[in-house]
């Protein structure tokens, strides 16, 4: 890529935004303080300013030097902030092209903002700053590679994102957020060795901060151990400093708790990260989620709708559609699954690899043949356990039970990899066993689905009820000969 070309994207991308490419004054000074020396602290950019102690203490940091902080010690950076730090990267690039340091700061700033915005069009951004990082930064230049990870992780690009990985890994051994992004990068991949070497690295590099108790969380989440899961967010909301860093530990452990059927304690949780981040709208997605499991679906519709609003990700149309849909409100499930699709495919041209999301929707919604396709080529490409379940399920939808029962022990059974204690997987595997007349394990693993968490869907646990009906009791027999 020609740096001037990269440039030229900066400098396009910042007209006409609202206050111009010039950052505020306070922006400006704490740039200007960056560029005289910083140090990294606790999640947060601590400026090096002079100071001798008798009149007043040194100025706090700006947002750009928060956002700066966070986008670089990995943990979640607040949304102004993140659009000070973008803002002031912008101006300087378009000053100094060849400052390869700040064309990664800016890449990992836009992968950030299009994470927490799912907004597809930061992708394209991304990748050309941190590529531009790459050819105008130093030759070992992991921060530019564990940008590129991130975006990888980000796109749902899992093999992109292990090639990146380990290149930053390789180039900085003691750098914990690389070993990090692998996590994520070895999880889609259904990897859960290299997971286990990823976060062992993690926690000797790094162990005692919130960061790193909510990876563990969520590797712990995944193997099926709820309560240290628990425990560990915990630990990371209590310790988080920063209203966008414990906000987002706060809807983790919202997450967590609604997995295990704990309906009030989520929303509590849930509207917590709300009020300590307006702007955390999985959270408020969350909210809904919880809501309509207590009965409360007008509230919770507006709840999804406000999400949405804010945050389009095609995950919340599906809930929404969904929730419609257990209401008898056929077309307004509809119009949610088409947007769902519009903005896959908008995810799609900006790089991004929906057909998990797709193939769920095809299934249930659309074209269950379709969806077999999609997912067929998911998962030989990326063998991750939610794509194992996602295509059992499909493979159900058409018929073909018996090659579904074995993608759907693969996403439920520990010993095959499928250690997470989802419901929605133990009740596609119960529902395809009633398919095939295996009664005894559908029976177990339909009650087994509704004990883990009762309320998973607005319409499959309803129908996990109704089949359990269906089967009955086990058949009284005496005793063997």
């Amino acid at each position: 890529m020609d740096v001037r070309d990269a440039t030229r994207d900066v400098r396009d991308a910042t007209r006409g935004r609202s206050g111009g490419g010039r950052p505020p004054r306070r922006g400006r000074r704490a740039l200007i303080a960056c560029g005289a020396g910083a140090a990294v602290l606790g999640g947060v950019l601590v400026l090096s300013a002079p100071w001798d102690g008798r009149d007043a203490p040194p100025p706090a940091p700006g947002p750009a030097a928060l956002a700066r902080g966070a986008v670089t010690t990995g943990v979640p950076a607040a949304l102004p902030d993140l659009a000070a730090l973008i803002g002031d990267r912008e101006t300087h690039l378009r000053a100094h092209p060849l400052d390869g340091a700040s064309w990664a700061v800016l890449g990992a700033a836009y992968v950030e903002q299009g994470r927490r915005t799912a907004d597809g069009a930061n992708w394209p951004k991304a990748e050309k700053a941190l590529r531009t990082s790459l050819e105008t930064g130093p030759k070992r230049n992991p921060q530019a590679l564990e940008g590129l990870a991130a975006l990888a992780v980000a796109r749902r690009d899992f093999p992109a994102a292990k090639k990146w990985g380990e290149s930053a890994v390789k180039a900085a051994p003691k750098r914990w957020t690389a070993h990090a992004v692998l996590i994520d990068a070895y999880t889609g991949l259904g990897d859960d060795k290299g997971v286990g070497r990823a976060l062992d690295k993690v926690m000797e590099l790094r162990p005692r901060t919130p960061a790193v108790g909510a990876l563990a969380a969520a590797v712990y989440r995944n193997r099926g151990w709820r309560e240290d899961a628990a425990a560990r967010i915990s630990d990371a909301a209590a310790k988080a400093e920063a209203p966008a860093e414990r906000a987002a530990y706060l809807e983790q452990a919202g997450r967590l708790a609604f997995e295990r059927g704990d309906r009030e304690e989520a929303l509590r949780f849930f509207q917590e990260a709300l009020r300590t981040d307006p702007d955390q709208r999985a959270a408020q997605a969350g909210q809904g989620r919880a809501l309509a499991a207590l009965g409360r679906t007008t509230e919770a519709l507006s709840a999804y709708q406000a999400a949405l609003a804010k945050r389009p990700g095609p995950e919340y149309a599906l809930e929404l559609g969904e929730l419609y849909e257990s209401l008898g409100l056929g077309q307004a499930a509809r119009v949610e699954y088409d947007l769902l699709r519009e903005r896959a495919r908008g995810a799609e041209e900006a790089g991004a690899d929906e057909a998990l999301m797709l193939g769920r929707l095809e299934a249930d919604h659309g074209d269950p043949a379709e969806a077999v396709r999609l997912l067929r080529a998911e998962w030989g490409r990326q063998p991750g356990i939610a794509v194992a379940d996602a295509l059992g399920w499909a493979l159900h939808r058409t018929g073909a039970d018996e090659e579904a029962l074995e993608f759907a022990t693969i996403a439920t059974d520990g010993d095959k990899g499928g250690g997470v204690r989802s419901a929605l997987y133990v009740f596609h595997r119960g529902a395809i066993e009633q398919e095939l007349g295996r009664s005894g394990p559908a029976r177990r693993h339909l009650r087994e689905a509704l004990t883990i968490n009762p309320y998973f869907s607005p319409l499959r646990a309803p129908e996990a009820k109704r089949a359990l009906t269906e089967l009955g009791e086990p058949p009284m027999e005496g005793p063997p000969d």
